[in-house]
């Protein structure tokens, strides 16, 4: 959002951030140079050695190995001290990139037959994943997911991650895409703002409303959110629409069903709820002009109370966020008793997309800095590091957590079972960041009201799902 953009890095970015916007049309030179897998395919065994209890998937000896990093909100810090386990267990060089031009600067080395072996693709410049899964440019993961974990030999690295992990990183019926970050999305806000006011974290939109009313009186503003990037307003809206309405209902909407959007009650609710905030003046005055990281400050410095956002936040926004500022973040809010899911529900979900190049010189090492990687280890630093959970499940018991991620980390165990994943955004990023992302930041501003945004809505929708040029993705309810 990836996302884990500077931008939309985790995600989807994505987190999420111009998910592809910059990315995406460049990648039709990339269509028409790219080896399509070719003989590109071959490099996933070519420059594999003996396996062993120590080097399960077959590392082999003198082969380097080069990484590209996103470095944006997460840093790359935690990339290099997993690079530096890789060099000392098998003394090979490394070479690190850290960028935050993943597109721009590897759709030519993709095209030319000469990637590096393991990419962070995160930001809002990052390569179509869709596409270089399409063309065979991608290496299966499979072997790392049925490899052995770093810290229990007796237990695969598949047994050790959210199973979403694994449902997430499919394109058809291979696995080779790894969402590393786990990204709790959601309404984030200050828990000491809150205490000192009096205030209680809404439960349902109704209490939202009224809240919003005693805030706007004190002189703050309830809500901001960065405009210039409003799908993550949709980080919120669409995780509510599966909350409310339930998740084989949302099911349709990330398969591009028709009607998906106009026939789904809950899809009502919730663009309501969020043209009345606009008609109440609930926004921060600006908003609609600012970026990620200017909504980001003007939370942190008390202008307003509330804001969408992914677990990122916490280290991203930390140059400008009080050392008492207690940063937590909510589950999403009820509808009412018809709500099909219960209270606590959470949009919870991997993020932070990595690949394996298969047309580089070693695709296999590039897996085991991903094992590694995945040790509770190097799960602990990232979450020492950036503040953000991995994949890993329960890594961080028994940690000192910052405010921030020990609020995510706590409403991910409330969670439960009844933790969200929204592939739209993932999928056909620009329908939600480019088509929707358009319609909302007029919905915000009181331009366009709910029953024309869902009407518009279902019409991209529909368009997506009638372009041949699109590479269509079908999710089982």
């Amino acid at each position: 959002m990836g996302s884990t953009f500077e931008v939309n890095r985790r995600d989807l970015v994505k987190r999420a951030a111009a998910l592809g916007i910059l990315a995406v049309p460049a990648m039709g030179a990339l269509s028409s140079c790219a080896t399509g897998g070719g003989g590109a395919s071959d490099q996933g065994t070519k420059n594999k050695g003996a396996t062993s209890a120590k080097n399960p998937l077959g590392v082999k000896n003198g082969v380097p190995l080069e990484a590209f990093i996103f470095k944006g909100g997460l840093g790359d810090q935690y990339a290099k001290d997993a690079e530096a386990d890789y060099h000392k267990t098998y003394g090979t060089t490394v070479k690190h990139t850290g960028t935050q031009q993943i597109g721009p600067k590897l759709q030519p080395r993709f095209a030319g037959g000469n990637p590096p072996d393991v990419i962070d693709n995160s930001g809002a410049d990052h390569l179509d994943m869709n596409k270089l899964s399409a063309q065979g440019q991608l290496q299966d993961l499979t072997p790392l997911l049925d490899a052995p974990s770093v810290d229990d030999p007796k237990k695969k690295v598949r047994d050790t991650l959210y199973p979403s992990t694994l449902e997430k990183g499919k394109h058809k019926d291979t696995f080779d895409v790894f969402y590393y970050a786990f990204t709790v999305y959601g309404t984030w806000y200050s828990n000491k703002l809150l205490k000192d006011r009096g205030w209680q974290y809404p439960t349902s939109f109704d209490e939202m409303i009224s809240l919003c009313a005693e805030i706007k009186k004190a002189g703050i503003a309830p809500w901001t959110y960065p405009g210039h990037y409003p799908y993550y307003v949709h980080f919120n809206m669409f995780a509510q629409i599966a909350k409310i309405g339930g998740l084989d209902k949302w099911i349709a909407i990330d398969n591009l069903e028709p009607h998906a959007w106009t026939s789904n009650d809950a899809v009502k609710q919730v663009v309501g709820h969020y043209e009345e905030l606009a008609a109440k003046g609930y926004f921060l005055a600006g908003s609609q002009g600012m970026t990620h990281i200017q909504s980001q400050t003007a939370w942190t410095r008390g202008k307003a109370a509330f804001i969408p956002n992914g677990s990122w936040v916490e280290n991203e926004a930390a140059p400008t966020t009080p050392p008492d500022f207690d940063m937590a973040v909510g589950p999403l809010f009820n509808g009412g008793s018809g709500d099909k899911m219960p209270h606590g529900t959470l949009r919870a979900e991997p993020s932070e997309p990595f690949i394996v190049a298969k047309g580089g010189k070693n695709p296999v090492g590039g897996m085991e800095l991903l094992r590694i990687m995945l040790s509770k280890k190097h799960a602990q630093n990232f979450a020492t590091k950036v503040k953000s959970l991995t994949s890993v499940r329960d890594a961080t018991d028994g940690m000192h957590l910052s405010p921030g991620l020990a609020s995510a980390a706590k409403a991910v165990k409330a969670g439960g079972q009844n933790l969200l994943m929204i592939q739209l955004q993932e999928w056909y990023p620009q329908l939600t960041d480019e088509k929707l992302g358009g319609i909302t930041s007029q919905l915000l501003t009181g331009e366009l009201k709910a029953a024309d945004w869902i009407k518009k809505a279902q019409s991209y929708a529909d368009a997506i799902a009638k372009d041949d040029s699109v590479t269509k993705f079908h999710r089982s309810a």
